[in-house]
């Protein structure tokens, strides 16, 4: 996987834990760096172990699946990118901003990083399967999500809702085409 690619899933992975933090920065009064960093670390991290133990698992069965791993590939990035997309276009996604997003305590965040990042669980399995270097990896996307989940906060604080479905929908289709451009590889379709 190029360091490209490997950027643009970093970003379609990120955009669920951007859109929430958008939601955290628009309920709060105030927000301070401090909680802007704390919604990074926790969504960043959470990103970067998930994949990590996609791949522990996906590694137990990598001999299993090998003659059909780019239709898992595809299947799994599809399905994640697919809901993705339909989560932005739905109406009352656009409602989930109260003001109890703005908690940041223990519980909540944990609830919300575990919810963000079951999709980077999926593309952890994925990583076993296309020899996915997984510790430069995950490390990128736990950077990748840190800083984008910080800015959402700040932005959400300045902005509001305007972006968040635009994030989302932006998120699925990265997921989709990447999920597309495995598969196509892998039948000899296409060569990059």
């Amino acid at each position: 996987m190029s360091i490209a690619e490997l950027f643009l899933l970093a970003v379609g992975l990120s955009m669920d834990a951007f859109a929430v933090s958008v939601c955290k920065g628009l309920a709060m009064k105030k927000c301070t760096w401090k909680e802007s960093a704390l919604a990074g670390l926790w969504f960043g991290g959470f990103q970067a172990l998930m994949p990590l133990a996609g791949y522990l698992l996906g590694v137990q069965f990598k001999n299993v699946i090998t003659s059909v791993d780019h239709w898992i590939a595809f299947i799994l990035l599809g399905l994640i990118g697919g809901n993705m997309v339909r989560e932005a276009l739905s109406p009352e996604e656009e409602e989930a901003c109260g003001e109890e997003a703005a908690a940041m305590d223990v519980r909540t965040m944990f609830a919300l990083a575990v919810a963000t990042s079951i999709d980077a669980l999926a593309v952890g399995v994925t990583f076993a399967f296309l020899n996915v270097e997984i510790v430069p990896a995950v490390s990128f996307i736990g950077v990748t999500t840190f800083l984008l989940s910080f800015a959402g906060v700040r932005i959400g604080n300045l902005f509001g809702t305007r972006y968040k479905s635009r994030a989302e929908l932006a998120g699925g289709v990265i997921l989709i085409l990447i999920g597309l451009k495995i598969l196509l590889e892998h039948l000899g379709i296409i060569a990059f």
